[in-house]
């Protein structure tokens, strides 16, 4: 009696032959292989030099860097959606270790951050302790996958042996600073110089000093203060992002559009606070110049500069009775229409200007109810500061704001217009101040209709509107093509000049009288750089006595974590903006405060005890993984200039292709990208830019369900009967979603692997669509992918005895030609990452090979080859069954032979007076006057003429002719 098992797709009539390709027979050649790929060390790249050099493996070949961005070791493990970039970056490099590549591929995990400190918080346990385990069990995962990484190049965040050079980097960059006038190293202008340098130029009185004292004069802390406006990693009291309900502050990008952490969903208020700041905002221009030179998607490209928010507009400067304000504007040709000003509620001129008491006659929205300038203001700095940035300038939100008591005079007309504080004006853009034109912009707009201030029509409109009464305007006119009107006064005139040409005039009247001139602006802010937590890595610096901020010197790395026993922030209310921070390190006292040496005899210093933030490891990864033993640098730079080096000149360098998401786009790409900048204008990197090519993959979507309260569901546990969708007797709603943890419609790489084995789940991930695009889960289709393999292992390995059955006979014609034709579109599918139409010519060729008696044998190898960077474990084991001794990792990717690939003949369409008459097959190179001779000699043109004379006759070989009668 034939033994009965049941296989993944749940069929338990078919017979099971001992070397059918089962879920367990892949699942035994799997883990066979990936412990011998393991043993062998076969996806280790040789670097040029160094501990991991191999010069014989180098030369003659060239090099391809492969990455996916840093992944973070979740405890809750994988869903099948996160392995999608994984794969697609393995096919890849296997592939171009198969066309001759030394390939660089390996994986690291970025473990310092919120996550595993939040459990630690609520656990008890160490972060450190649930990252390993995390880690362990994700490497667990990845393996089981059969992904080709070098493991000797792997690397974790939380090693102190990693963290140590990311202190050091930090270091680097705290003891530079920026000079916009030195030539830089990439052809452009302008680069990090170290501080050093700066200081000996105020030393030799080669650059004043701000108050214009000779720099000898200058106490230490005076000097200090002086250097801290130049370094490019500086300490500042400034308005920040804080999250009580997360205990830390947060960077602009990490606040939702909503207000709330993006980690956790926490409100986020504004408050004051001392911080470490990065001064990206010194590398705008080349953030920005630089995108053009990578090979990035162009919506990635749109948001960087959208965030850099490159913006030339002009200075102006309004006189008040206390001090003047200078606005930065883009459209200085509206001046004329500009009734009132606002200042963020933060501005230092706020104090300055307020009144002692209304003046009289101001309508009573001016005042919020308060009954005085200054309690009004109080009140709405509270207002205020309950608000992110990006809740404040949401579209579509209702004004609000107070007057300020206080007028300030229009330079151009000498009119008073009225001071107010508004939430939608930002410290963070210009100078924090605006001067409002109500009628040429949609919020100042809003908000003088609100107020009931004037609006002044400077602008012509393109419609009917009234360029003197605006009462009947519904918007503002916003235009920059239009002339101006209403804009005449002492010394200039724009009436009738277009935008462009007013901008020109006004400017050039302001800079004339001292009171403006032309400038640039940026979006971008500079970047916060501390968290008040506990897992991150320590800032390698400390403080005097006098609060001065000395860096440790190199010996003195790693600044290591102490061990602590309580990891909390200090207790508090998630929805209490004045609950100030205070770190987990700094209720460590023996660790906080030290006696060290720091060149001039024992002191004791006060350690900083904010910690990194989670992007400071991501931020250099890529250099790492390069030369990831070396304890002397950061990077060899021979290995550096080998693996990331420009290509040529004008090419930025980088890593050959990057794969990751695109929530990434103005985090961890923009950070990166200063951090490697940094790192190239001092010297220590040949390349200038960190990713050379980006590739964003999509989403792996899955249905969710939700009850009748609208939570979600486990949907494993869901059933579809009656036309509907059921957990047990209760009805329930479907949708579509990212998968997730949050949505309950995860399944794990796991599960697949047991149910079909893990080629089965890389297959099918790669042949879903376009790896670029979001595509639906669907488990049951699963069983497609299986069935391909199970076919293709049929066709070359007898199921009874496991021994090949491929002949050694020459193969047919039209088997070469399908053959040489696949090899052809896989080579071109899979150097472009389209692994989804490069399975689809592999499945027909095999295909066509079912069909044949017995499969030759040089064309089940190749086949096997080309699939071999798509499902390496059968690949393996073929290779091996039909007679190989060495893995396949390294074999040569068929080429395809042209002579084949020219098709034997082709269809040509005979049309007379322009309806197809005759089909003829012709050689592809057929001339044109032989397809003349043939199509006029065919009985149906000869039919279809019926005597008449020929006039015409129009000939496009080899596929067109078309008779034109007399």
């Amino acid at each position: 009696m034939t033994e009965m098992t049941q296989g993944p797709a749940g069929n338990t009539d078919a017979p099971t032959e001992p070397y059918r390709y089962t879920a367990a027979l892949a699942g035994d050649i799997e883990a066979r292989w990936q412990d011998r790929w393991e043993a062998d060390g076969t996806f280790e790249a040789p670097n040029p030099a160094g501990p991991l050099a191999a010069p014989e493996k180098v030369a003659g070949r060239p090099k391809m860097m492969v990455m996916d961005m840093f992944p973070y070791p979740s405890g809750v493990g994988l869903h099948v959606g996160h392995p999608l970039g994984f794969i697609a970056t393995d096919v890849y490099a296997r592939f171009k270790r198969m066309t001759g590549h030394n390939v660089l591929h390996t994986l690291g995990y970025d473990a310092f951050g919120l996550p595993a400190e939040q459990y630690a918080v609520q656990t008890g346990t160490h972060p450190r302790v649930t990252t390993e385990a995390n880690i362990a069990n994700m490497r667990r995962q990845l393996r089981r996958l059969g992904l080709g990484h070098d493991q000797r190049r792997s690397v974790a965040t939380t090693d102190p042996a990693y963290y140590r050079w990311t202190q050091w980097i930090f270091l680097q960059i705290f003891n530079s600073w920026y000079d916009p006038e030195a030539p830089g190293a990439d052809g452009g202008v302008g680069r990090a110089r170290p501080i050093a340098e700066l200081v000996e130029q105020f030393e030799m009185g080669a650059r004043p000093t701000p108050d214009g004292r000779v720099w000898a004069d200058l106490t230490g802390t005076e000097r200090a203060a002086v250097l801290d406006g130049f370094r490019l990693a500086y300490v500042s009291q400034a308005p920040v992002n804080w999250a009580p309900g997360l205990g830390t502050v947060l960077a602009n990008e990490e606040v939702t559009a909503d207000g709330r952490s993006e980690r956790g969903n926490f409100p986020v208020f504004k408050a004051n606070l001392r911080q470490w700041m990065m001064r990206i905002t010194a590398y705008s221009d080349r953030l920005l110049a630089d995108l053009d030179k990578l090979d990035w998607p162009e919506p990635i490209k749109i948001m960087q500069r959208n965030w850099i928010g490159r913006s030339e507009g002009a200075r102006v400067s309004f006189a008040t009775d206390a001090a003047p304000i200078e606005v930065f504007t883009t459209r200085p040709d509206t001046l004329f229409g500009a009734t009132y000003m606002v200042l963020a509620p933060e501005h230092d001129l706020v104090d300055t200007i307020v009144a002692d008491a209304w003046p009289e006659g101001i309508p009573a929205v001016w005042t919020g109810g308060a009954a005085t300038p200054a309690d009004a203001i109080a009140a709405y700095r509270r207002f205020a500061q309950s608000k992110s940035d990006v809740e404040r300038q949401s579209e579509g939100k209702d004004k609000t704001g107070v007057f300020t008591g206080a007028y300030a005079t229009n330079p151009v007309n000498g009119e008073r217009v009225p001071i107010f504080i508004a939430d939608y004006v930002l410290m963070g853009y210009g100078t924090g101040a605006i001067m409002a034109v109500p009628a040429h912009d949609h919020r100042d707009f809003e908000f003088a209709r609100a107020f009931e201030l004037p609006i002044r029509c400077v602008v012509r409109p393109s419609d009917d509107r009234s360029i003197e009464d605006t009462t009947d305007w519904a918007d503002a006119f916003v235009s920059y093509d239009a002339a101006l009107v209403n804009s005449t006064g002492e010394g200039i005139g724009l009436d009738g000049l277009g935008v462009a040409d007013a901008k020109k005039a006004i400017t050039e009247w302001l800079t004339e009288r001292g009171i403006g001139e032309g400038t640039v602006n940026f979006k971008l802010r500079d970047w916060l750089f501390s968290r008040q937590r506990y897992w991150g890595e320590p800032f390698p610096i400390v403080f005097d006595e006098d609060g001065v901020a000395h860096a440790l010197p190199d010996s003195m790395l790693p600044v290591e974590l102490p061990e602590i026993d309580d990891y909390r922030p200090r207790t508090f209310d998630p929805d209490d903006a004045d609950t100030k921070p205070e770190t987990p390190l700094s209720r460590n006292a023996d660790w906080v405060n030290v006696t060290l040496d720091l060149g001039d005899g024992p002191k004791r210093y006060r350690r900083e005890t904010n910690t990194m933030p989670n992007w400071a490891g991501s931020c250099w990864y890529e250099l790492r993984y390069l030369d990831p033993t070396n304890a002397d640098v950061l990077v060899d730079p021979e290995v550096e200039k080998y693996w990331m080096g420009p290509r040529h000149e004008g090419h930025t360098g980088g890593v050959d292709l990057y794969v990751g998401g695109v929530e990434h786009a103005v985090l961890h790409l923009l950070y990166s990208r200063f951090w490697h900048k940094v790192l190239f204008d001092l010297g220590h990197v040949s390349s200038f830019e960190p990713f050379h090519k980006l590739f964003n993959q999509g989403y792996i979507q899955a249905f969710a369900y939700k009850d009748e309260r609208g939570v979600y569901v486990e949907a494993s546990e869901v059933e579809e009967r009656d036309g509907g969708f059921f957990l047990g007797e209760q009805a329930v709603s479907r949708e579509y979603g990212k998968m997730g943890k949050s949505l309950k419609n995860s399944v794990t790489p796991d599960q697949m692997a047991e149910e079909y084995g893990a080629d089965t789940l890389r297959l099918y991930e790669m042949s879903m669509g376009p790896l670029e695009i979001s595509r639906p889960w669907d488990t049951r289709a699963v069983v497609g992918s299986y069935r391909f393999l199970q076919r293709l292992w049929r066709n070359i390995v007898d199921e009874h005895t496991g021994m090949p059955t491929v002949v050694d006979e020459p193969a047919d014609e039209a088997t070469l030609r399908a053959t040489h034709k696949a090899i052809d579109g896989m080579r071109r599918d899979m150097d472009a990452l389209r692994f989804n139409t490069a399975i689809a010519k592999a499945i027909e060729l095999n295909n066509a090979l079912v069909k044949l008696p017995a499969v030759p044998r040089e064309i089940a190898e190749k086949l096997v080859l080309m699939v071999a960077p798509l499902v390496p474990h059968v690949a393996e084991e073929l290779w091996s069954r039909l007679g190989h001794g060495d893995t396949v990792t390294y074999e040569s990717f068929p080429q395809a032979d042209p002579a084949y690939l020219v098709e034997d003949t082709v269809t040509c369409v005979v049309q007379v007076k322009g309806k197809v008459r005759a089909r003829l097959e012709v050689p592809p190179t057929i001339g044109e006057d032989e397809l003349k001779a043939l199509a006029l000699a065919d009985p149906a043109i000869v039919a279809a003429l019926d005597g008449a004379g020929v006039r015409m006759v129009i000939v496009k070989p080899p596929k067109l002719v078309n008779v034109v009668p007399a």
